[in-house]
């Protein structure tokens, strides 16, 4: 009988594959890519027509030993890498490593490609049944990234280590994801906090003893907004003695929708706000689901479809599997009825499907005592997610309650309205297996006793003092989406190009949020200063899209890196001549080395500034560098100067520290408060008490740090 040799990526999914497949069938692993480019030179010929230069990897040489003799042994070989543009560059390596394509040419032996979305036994013997050859499409889609991903990276990074001498490094889609987040820096950084007053009205019904609460809408002449504390005096002045009635009562219904099963973006997304996991965790128990894993009473099991993928598409096998488990598990109301909406848009690939378990009947409470806990409960979001895609959306009963407030004869401008809301629960559907958000009730539960013209008494009206938010700083997971919005990267880079502006420390991450570094600044400022198309969004967006034609065939690969290296190579030798002639002279500090007596100057390392002395290597005495801002500790009266966390986020504390603990995220003013007689720190155009039982505010004067 003919031998098979079948090549996956992953030692992983050898034992899973093998099991499905007979006596005759030999599975082996590539471990990944087996040839890439030089680490030692650009390996492309930039002279010649842009090819590209490969070499086996170092390391892999026993493992394509080992391969070449499976090869030999094999009737038919199978390249079954993964099923994207990556797996099919994999599998062309694979064939000009192992010199499959001559063996196939001198019809000694077949050679084909398989993929299949998901490792079950269903999966991998229906991929056996329809090979195929190579789509050197999608081969030539990812070489393209690669070489201009290797342009990038070896034509600037080099510029920036000699020239500015801060070794630093630059890449071609995380530049531009480091300039998003200084962008929102900047945002932040730049905006003015603008004061505005809430006021609600406790109300109530005749006879009634719980109050409800209203809140303030505008007057009969539209909506406003409460700017400052003199207007809402005045219309507290208005609503002095006035009546309270019911203008209007509407009863409705509001429809939640039920969600679409995951795509890799929106998975990271969630498993970071549900699960507080980091993307590159997420891409990592993902693959593990994905190739495998032991579960009690079914041997080893691959639970997910592939991680890698941009469509919201369902196979009508497990479209169908999911439905009937939903009418039988939940009954007929809860099923979903037609196709879920499916997301639009030219920058979808929709060769794969969606993120979606392989078996439905496999619920997370029978897989549960098998998977360890973040395994479990990535796997739980995920079963939860797709089962809910296959669900009726869930029901509100809602009512919207207008009350008019003014005295009697009142002009139109001086009567004002109160605005009341309520919504019920009256169907759950999908939100019976999946929420996102906590869906809360509106307290008000007697709305529905509420009818037009009726009278209502004033308890007491409350107001509160509140300034509007600067932008929030990017998450990994805001990140991730709005990377994928401005179509720069695709799922198997989200992950990556986060994890390297992270370990380079261009940005620190504290508390979900990522915070961009000194180093960070300084890289951004001279990529935006010398390499401008670079770290452009629409530019890197615009290159995505090319490199998804060249994907489907349409754009050939040479004519965009024909297009792309002459100016980029422009570029790099403009930037070698305005370097050159920039003297980057040590900056002498003021801060004298106390074991020899130089005046210290500023350096920089890979995690910022730090001081330093002259007189290396005879004298090697360093310290930290903190910069002064001339403002007094409210607490030993030394300086107040700038530190960074662990994580690089930027804060105030005491020079004399650990004597002295004072620290503030906001920076500290040298007014005092007048209401307490702490220390008041700067928030835009304001100053506030640093001391928050106070909650003293004043708005800031121009001179007022020049005293």
């Amino acid at each position: 009988m003919a031998k098979y040799l079948v090549i996956v990526e992953s030692p992983a999914k050898v034992k899973t594959i093998k099991k499905f497949l007979g006596a005759n069938y030999e599975v082996d692993a590539s471990n990944g890519h087996v040839r890439d480019l030089p680490k030692s030179q650009l390996g492309i010929d930039t002279q010649g027509d842009y090819e590209p230069k490969y070499i086996t990897i170092r390391g892999k040489g026993d493992i394509l030993a080992k391969l070449r003799k499976e090869v030999k042994k094999a009737d038919v070989v199978y390249l079954a890498t993964d099923p994207d543009r990556e797996g099919e560059a994999i599998s062309w390596h694979l064939m000009k490593a192992l010199k499959l394509d001559e063996e196939s040419e001198k019809k000694d032996k077949k050679v084909y490609r398989i993929s299949f979305n998901e490792i079950t036994k269903n999966a991998v013997k229906a991929s056996l049944k329809t090979p195929r050859k190579l789509d050197m499409d999608l081969v030539d889609a990812q070489q393209t990234r690669r070489i201009l991903d290797r342009m990038v990276g070896y034509s600037i990074s080099p510029l920036l280590w000699e020239k500015v001498k801060r070794g630093l490094s630059a890449g071609r889609v995380q530049s531009v994801a480091l300039r998003m987040i200084c962008d929102r820096e900047e945002e932040i950084n730049a905006f003015i906090p603008e004061e505005y007053w809430n006021l609600e009205a406790d109300l109530f019904q005749e006879g009634g003893k719980k109050p409800l609460t209203a809140k303030f809408h505008g007057s009969k002449e539209g909506k406003m907004v409460i700017h400052t504390k003199e207007e809402l005096d005045e219309i507290m002045k208005a609503l002095d003695q006035a009546s309270y009635v019911v203008s209007e009562v509407k009863n409705g219904e509001r429809v939640k929708k039920a969600p679409l099963p995951f795509t890799t973006s929106t998975l990271q997304q969630e498993a970071s706000k549900a699960l507080n996991f980091s993307t590159q965790k997420t891409m990592r128990l993902a693959q593990q689901l994905y190739e495998g894993v032991e579960v009690k009473g079914h041997g080893t099991v691959g639970l997910i479809t592939y991680l890698r993928t941009d469509s919201t598409r369902v196979a009508e096998e497990a479209d169908a599997a999911a439905r009937t488990y939903i009418e039988a598990n939940y009954g007929q109301a809860y099923v979903a009825q037609g196709e879920a909406a499916k997301k639009s848009g030219g920058k979808i690939q929709d060769a794969h499907e969606a993120i979606r378990p392989t078996d439905i009947i496999l619920t997370p409470a029978k897989v549960k005592d098998s998977l360890q806990r973040d395994l479990f409960r990535l796997y739980q979001l995920i079963w939860k997610r797709f089962a809910a895609s296959r669900m009726q959306s869930a029901r509100y009963d809602t009512v919207s309650v207008k009350v008019e407030a003014g005295k009697e004869g009142a002009k139109k401008g001086e009567i004002y309205e109160f605005t009341l809301s309520a919504s019920k629960l009256a169907f759950d559907g999908f939100m019976s297996v999946y929420v996102q958000d906590e869906e809360k009730e509106e307290s008000n539960s007697l709305l529905g006793k509420l009818e037009k013209g009726m009278s209502l008494k004033l308890g007491k009206l409350k107001n509160s003092q509140h300034f509007t938010q600067p932008p929030a700083h990017y998450t990994e997971a805001s990140l991730v989406k709005a990377l994928e919005e401005q179509g720069i990267g695709r799922p198997s880079t989200y992950a990556p190009t986060i994890t390297t502006i992270i370990a380079r420390r261009y940005v620190a991450k504290e508390n979900k949020n990522l915070y961009v570094t000194e180093l960070g600044e300084v890289v951004n400022r001279i990529m935006k200063e010398n390499f401008p198309s670079i770290v452009d969004l629409q530019f890197t967006a615009n290159m995505e899209y090319l490199l998804d034609r060249v994907g489907d065939g349409t754009v050939e690969w040479k004519t965009v890196v024909r297009n792309f290296y002459p100016d980029l190579d422009e570029a790099v030798k403009k930037a070698k001549k305005e370097l050159e002639s920039v003297s980057i002279a040590d900056e002498v500090s003021d801060e004298v080395c106390e074991l020899c007596g130089r005046n210290m100057v500023i350096k920089y390392g890979p995690h910022g500034k730090f001081l330093a002395c002259p007189g290396f290597p005879e004298c090697k005495n360093t310290k930290p560098y903190f910069e002064k801002t001339g403002v007094p500790c409210p607490k030993c009266g030394k300086e107040v100067v700038i530190k960074k966390t662990k994580k690089g986020r930027r804060y105030y504390g005491c020079e004399n520290n650990p004597e002295c603990d004072f620290m503030s995220w906001q920076k500290p003013s040298k007014k005092v408060c007048p209401q307490c007689g702490s220390y008041m720190v700067e928030k835009g155009t304001k100053l506030l008490c640093g001391n928050e039982q106070c909650g003293y505010s004043e708005k800031m004067k121009k001179e007022a740090d020049k005293e």
